[in-house]
């Protein structure tokens, strides 16, 4: 037999027990719509303290994508730098941006490194923080508020428990509000939104939040709702509701697991990341007082 015919029966071999151990529902569906027997808890509340980390790539891009070359890394950094493909995290695959808002979405594509707020340093806001590239830490009493720790950048956020109420201010990481649905802690947050902020280009612009390093974005008018359910002892369903009617046609959602670090040092360590972005942002300045 042909090597190739042996990879493509092994491949479907592969396929057919992974359909029959789950019913014939993908294994990914099937992982995260399980359910914990028992959780531990605090007072009536599920433990959410811990260490956690994504291990997917919608920082990446949301939306289902191929491999593909940074678009400015590649010829620094070859393969190093390069895009890994992703599944997609969005029901339904793709955010329902209205017509009028994919010339920002374009503006954001066209210039991802020049306007994410990543490159720059800035806080990457709610749900964003969650999924980048760094664990977060989840610090949880009993029946006080929650606090939400984040590696990249010192970022923070304290989950008010109780109800929803009318945030003074827009800011980077917006104001969230929680509440417990049975076993499910529901975040609520609003007036995400820094106003103007100086992008690496030199230029002022308004601070639309982005979702991922391909552009995605929400403004200060989006309301996030999030849901984190135990599904395990150490893994959680992860599920954000967005609604913006500004530049969306309907709310979207979009759903991972969560991992608890289970190491016996697990830890936030330091990322703050200003130093790294200086040359971004005033290199011209820099090289200006250089020349002088």
């Amino acid at each position: 037999m042909k090597t190739s015919n042996r990879l493509a029966l092994l491949a479907s071999a592969v396929a057919l027990a992974a359909c029959t151990a789950t019913g014939g529902a993908p294994v990914a569906q099937t992982a995260t719509a399980a359910q914990p027997a028992s959780v531990d808890r605090i007072g009536t509340a599920p433990n959410l303290n811990g260490v956690w980390q994504v291990m997917n790539t919608a920082n990446w891009n949301l939306e289902p994508h191929s491999a593909a070359s940074n678009p400015v890394a590649d010829r620094l950094l070859g393969a190093i730098g390069a895009i890994p493909a992703g599944l997609g995290v969005v029901d339904g695959n793709e955010i329902p941006y209205l017509p009028e808002a994919r010339a920002r979405l374009e503006a954001n594509r066209s210039n991802v490194i020049t306007n994410d707020p990543e490159a720059a340093c800035y806080l990457p806001g709610i749900p964003r923080a969650t999924y980048m590239d760094h664990p977060f830490q989840i610090i949880q009493g009993n029946d006080d508020d929650i606090l939400m720790a984040y590696e990249y950048a010192s970022a923070n956020r304290v989950v008010h428990m109780g109800e929803i109420g009318i945030p003074p201010i827009d800011t980077w990481m917006g104001t969230s509000y929680g509440t417990w649905d049975g076993d499910t802690l529901v975040v609520t947050t609003l007036a995400q939104g820094p106003g103007l902020v100086k992008l690496p280009a030199g230029v002022m612009e308004d601070g639309v939040t982005w979702l991922d390093r391909a552009g995605n974005y929400l403004t200060n008018h989006a309301t996030v709702t999030e849901r984190f359910t135990m599904a395990g002892p150490n893994h959680m369903n992860y599920a954000v509701t967005i609604d913006d009617p500004s530049i969306y046609s309907r709310p979207w959602t979009i759903r991972m697991p969560l991992y608890r670090n289970v190491e016996a040092n697990a830890q936030l360590l330091e990322f703050k990341c200003v130093p790294f972005s200086e040359q971004l942002l005033y290199g011209d300045l820099i090289e200006g007082q250089s020349a002088e």
